[in-house]
């Protein structure tokens, strides 16, 4: 009775206030977050389980300033909502679709804080997202909390790195006798459903990688005209920024001679010197789905001999990878095919010495290419999922699914490598989505042939 009471005042609210339905830059669809939680609820169905989704905590980043706020990737995928201080509840009921499953926290309005910050959604805006059943006010949870999980066997939760919240959950389930004797993380079972992109999740995926692309390509033109690391940096951002990136799906690595060399290096400080190696391993955010592309070019426009060399080594090696790209495949695929190409690569310029097979079974590679070939690419750069399924094997790739192909070469100074060689660093990074029938490699428009560079450095 107290929900139905509450259920009506609501409507009302929502009939007499000026709220706009949910919208952003991109225009997300909402029906699309409604399907995503009907599966996830007829799962949670199943395991006799209720859900709590957090979202993510407003972190300071010093006295009286924030870090821009970014909404939890779990919280996003299930609901679009994209302000902070917000709680989704899904209570799956066994009998009538037309019961309450659907429950949403959200804040108040703050008309003091709002000369600050501007208007903010508020819970009577959450009640016009499709699909959602009721809506209260964030302050309420816990007034709520236990009527909510009662009766349940299972606890589905994801408190969004938000400890403070963590710690207060646990606090008062712990004081409930209705608590659901298993807790289990939201994100075990999340993940399954996040591996698979929906046609629309491609779409921003997509114009991600478009964005990032152009911005590379029109970096690229300039380079031979600069003389630092950061110089690049801004020109890449500037351009995510002006074709409308919310923000980079990642800090950007950008080094040029010897820092092209450190895998994840972010320093940015570096001059740059004719004849050196530049690499760029960048990814503009679309409505919260990022890209991630690597590109190294020569500072100057044109490869040297040696950079030549190692440059197409590690385009055989991500070419042959991507090709393994394929529904039935094993997501380790890629790795070991670009691990065979390269050291047989290696040895043939004489930075290895032996046998490919046994360089291979001892590692001694790794000198070389001493990281993966690949990881999930989605909401998150390194998106849900990890590289091994629950029974501890490979995962085998199916359609929709989106991962990156990333072989790399880095030859740093040392006294067994001839200084030919030295400080080259390459990794040649692509977006690859897995179909029905093979692969497309989303971001295939990215100049990436020795020739394609070359040509739009030096028109």
């Amino acid at each position: 009775m107290i929900l139905r009471l509450k259920l009506l005042s609501l409507m009302f609210l929502v009939l007499s206030t000026s709220g706009m339905a949910y919208s952003k830059p991109g225009d997300l669809p909402q029906d699309e977050f409604e399907r995503r939680r009907e599966i996830f609820i007829s799962e949670l169905r199943e395991l006799n389980a209720c859900a709590i989704i957090h979202s993510a905590p407003e972190q300071m980043r010093n006295h009286d300033v924030e870090y821009p706020y970014r909404q939890d990737s779990d919280f996003f995928y299930l609901t679009g909502w994209s302000p902070k201080h917000a709680i989704l509840v899904l209570t799956p009921k066994s009998g009538s679709h037309d019961t309450i499953e659907a429950i949403f926290f959200a804040p108040e309005r703050d008309i003091k804080r709002e000369v600050w910050t501007g208007p903010e959604k508020i819970f009577t805006d959450a009640m016009l997202l499709p699909g959602i059943d009721l809506a209260f006010s964030y302050d309420d949870f816990f007034d709520h909390l236990g009527k909510l999980v009662k009766g349940y066997e299972r606890l589905v939760v994801s408190y969004g790195n938000d400890s403070q919240f963590e710690e207060a959950c646990i606090r008062s389930l712990a004081k409930s006798y209705e608590r659901p004797p298993i807790t289990q993380e939201a994100t075990s079972l999340l993940k399954a459903h996040r591996m698979i992109k929906s046609d629309w999740e491609i779409q921003a995926l997509e114009h991600a990688i478009k964005i990032t692309g152009e911005s590379l390509e029109a970096a690229f033109k300039k380079i031979p005209t600069l003389n630092f690391e950061y110089e690049v940096q801004a020109e890449i951002e500037y351009g995510f920024k002006k074709r409308g990136a919310q923000r980079l799906g990642f800090p950007s690595i950008v080094g040029a001679g010897k820092n092209s060399c450190y895998l994840h290096y972010t320093g940015s400080q570096g001059a740059l010197t004719p004849g050196d190696i530049i690499l760029m391993d960048v990814g503009a955010e679309w409505d919260y789905y990022s890209a991630d592309i690597s590109r190294s070019v020569p500072t100057s426009g044109k490869f040297s001999a040696e950079q030549a060399l190692i440059y197409q080594l590690v385009l055989d090696a991500q070419s042959a990878a991507i090709a393994t790209v394929k529904p039935g495949a094993s997501f380790r695929k890629p790795h070991h095919t670009a691990v065979q190409v390269l050291t047989e690569g290696l040895v043939k310029l004489g930075l290895l010495s032996g046998e490919p097979e046994e360089l291979i079974k001892e590692k001694k590679y790794r000198k070389f290419f001493m990281h993966g070939t690949s990881h999930w690419l989605g909401l998150d750069v390194h998106d849900a999922g990890g590289r091994y399924d629950a029974s501890g094997t490979p995962y085998i790739l199916k359609a929709g699914m989106v991962l990156t192909v990333e072989p790399g070469i880095y030859i740093s100074q040392a006294d067994d490598v001839d200084p030919k060689w030295w400080n080259i660093g390459i990794r040649i990074e692509d977006d690859v989505l897995v179909t029905e029938k093979g692969h497309r490699v989303l971001s295939a428009s990215i100049p990436k042939t020795i020739a394609q560079i070359e040509a739009v450095m030096q028109p």
